[in-house]
C-alpha cells in the first residue's frame, strides 16, 4: 500500500474518531488528526507548519467575521424585518412569486457569510413560522430552509467553498457571480416551487400578515434599507467602475454595517458585533482546522497522492467519483471536502473553464451540509420548525440533492460553451 495512502487513512480516522467517538468539535478533530498525521509522516511536530496552515484562509476568515457582523446589524435594526414585510404584502397574490422571494430572502444570509449555518438560524427562523401559516407542513419547510441556506451558501458575493478551492491552485477569486447565479438561482426557484407550491395556493393572507412587522417600515421609512443597499452598491462599485480601487469584502461590510447603525431601530454595536462573532466562531475553526490539515497533507506529500490519483481517473469515473466522495466527505465539513477533494478534482479538469468548474464544484461540496452526522444545515432546519429529529428532512432532500449533483456536472461538461456568456 503506498505510504502516503496509509498517511491519509491515518488522518481521516483520527478525525472520525475526534468526531463520532469522542465528540469533540470538528475544528479540534482536524487539529488531532493533522499533528497525527505530521507524526506518521515522519515530521514529528512541525510547529511552523501547523501555525502557517492555520493562517491559510485568513482573508475567507475576515469575510465570514464581518458579514455576521453586518447581518446581525441588519437583523437588529429591522431592516430585515421590514424587508420581508414589504416582499409578502406585493407578492401575496402571486404564490409562486412570494415562494421565490421568500427562498431568496432565507439565502441571503448565506450570501453574504459563505455559511449556511448563519441563513438557517437568521433569516430562516424567520421565514419558517409565515411558510408554516401559509400551511406548508414542518417536514417540507424545514427541507426549503435546508435548501435555501445551502444555495445561498454558495450563491455569489460569498462562496467560501469556491474560494477554497480557488486559494488551493492560486485562481483569485474574481468572475465568479454569474455562473454561481446560474448554478444557484434555478436551482432555488425549482426546489422551493417544488416543496411548497402545492400547500400555498389558496393561503390566508390575514394570519401571515399578524406574524410581519410593517411598524418598522412606517417608522423609518426607505432609509431603514439603507444598508442592504450600501452593501450592494459598494460590492458592484468596483465591477462598474474599474478605476475605483477595490477595498474589498471585509471593508465593504465594515461600511454597510456602519450605516446600519444609524438607519433603523437602535443597535449596541459591541454587543451584536460579540454575538455576531461567536456564532461564526464554529466556522472560523473550521477553517483554521481545514487550513492546517490541507497543510500537513502538503507537507506529507498526501495531498498530491490525491490530485495524481483523481488526474489517473478515467473521465466518466472522475465524474462517478466527484459525485459520491465530495458529498460523503462533506458529512464531517464541507469546506474540508471543498478543500481536500475539491481541489484535485479541480486539477483534473482543467481542460474546462476553470472558475465555471470551480463554481460548480462547490455547489456539490454544499451538499455536506445536509449530511449526517454533523448535517448543519438540516440539523438547524429541523430544529427552527419545532421537529424532534432531522431524518425526515434528510429523505425530502434526496431528490433535489440528486438535481444538485446532476446540474453541477452538466455545468462542468458544457463550461467552456458557457464561460464566453458568464465571465468578462
Amino acid at each position: 500500500m503506498n505510504f502516503e495512502l496509509i498517511i491519509f487513512l491515518v488522518m481521516v480516522v483520527s478525525f472520525v474518531i475526534g468526531t463520532l467517538v469522542l465528540k469533540l468539535p470538528v475544528s479540534i478533530s482536524m487539529v488531532i488528526a493533522s499533528i497525527i498525521g505530521a507524526a506518521v509522516g515522519g515530521y514529528g511536530f512541525p510547529i511552523r507548519h501547523l501555525v502557517e496552515g492555520t493562517f491559510g484562509y485568513i482573508d475567507t476568515i475576515l469575510v465570514i467575521a464581518t458579514a455576521m457582523i453586518f447581518m446581525r446589524v441588519i437583523q437588529s435594526s429591522g431592516a430585515l424585518d421590514a424587508l420581508s414585510a414589504v416582499i409578502i404584502e406585493k407578492f401575496h397574490k402571486k404564490p409562486r412569486m412570494l415562494l421565490c422571494f421568500i427562498m431568496f430572502i432565507i439565502m441571503f444570509p448565506g450570501m453574504i457569510t459563505g455559511s449556511s449555518t448563519a441563513a438557517v438560524l437568521s433569516t430562516g427562523s424567520m421565514m419558517a413560522p409565515i411558510l408554516l401559516v401559509m400551511g406548508i407542513p414542518k417536514v417540507e419547510t424545514a427541507s426549503i430552509i435546508a435548501m435555501g441556506a445551502m444555495l445561498g451558501m454558495i450563491a455569489p458575493p460569498v462562496n467560501v467553498p469556491a474560494m477554497i478551492i480557488g486559494g488551493g491552485v492560486d485562481i483569485p477569486y474574481v468572475g465568479f457571480e454569474l455562473p454561481l447565479l446560474l448554478l444557484t438561482i434555478p436551482l432555488a426557484i425549482v426546489i422551493v416551487l417544488f416543496f411548497g407550491y402545492k400547500y400555498v395556493k389558496n393561503m390566508d393572507i390575514e394570519l401571515i400578515r399578524k406574524n410581519l412587522h410593517y411598524e418598522l417600515r412606517e417608522k423609518h421609512g426607505i432609509k431603514i434599507y439603507a444598508p442592504i443597499f450600501a452593501a450592494l452598491l459598494l460590492m458592484i462599485l468596483n465591477k462598474a467602475v474599474p478605476a475605483i480601487p477595490d477595498v474589498g469584502m471585509p471593508f465593504v461590510f465594515v461600511i454597510a454595517s456602519l450605516v446600519g447603525l444609524v438607519t433603523g431601530e437602535k443597535v449596541n454595536i459591541l454587543k451584536t458585533a460579540k454575538s455576531a462573532i461567536n456564532d461564526v466562531l464554529p466556522v472560523i475553526g473550521i477553517l483554521m482546522g481545514v487550513g492546517m490539515f490541507i497543510q500537513i497533507m502538503t507537507l506529507t506529500g498526501v495531498r498530491g497522492f490525491i490530485v495524481t490519483t483523481a488526474l489517473d481517473l478515467p473521465d466518466v469515473m472522475k465524474y462517478i467519483a466527484m459525485a459520491i466522495s465530495i458529498p460523503l466527505f462533506g458529512a464531517v465539513s464541507a469546506y474540508g471536502s471543498a478543500s481536500v477533494l475539491g481541489v484535485p478534482f479541480l486539477l483534473s479538469f482543467m481542460r474546462h473553464n476553470t472558475i465555471i468548474t470551480t463554481a460548480a464544484i462547490s455547489l456539490i461540496a454544499s451538499l455536506g451540509d445536509l449530511m449526517p452526522p454533523t448535517a448543519l444545515a438540516g440539523i438547524f432546519a429541523a430544529q427552527v420548525v419545532g421537529m424532534d429529529g432531522y431524518v425526515p428532512v434528510l429523505k425530502k432532500c434526496i431528490i433535489p440533492a440528486i438535481w444538485i449533483i446532476i446540474w453541477a456536472l452538466l455545468i462542468i461538461v458544457f463550461s467552456n460553451t458557457l464561460a464566453p456568456l458568464l465571465i468578462f
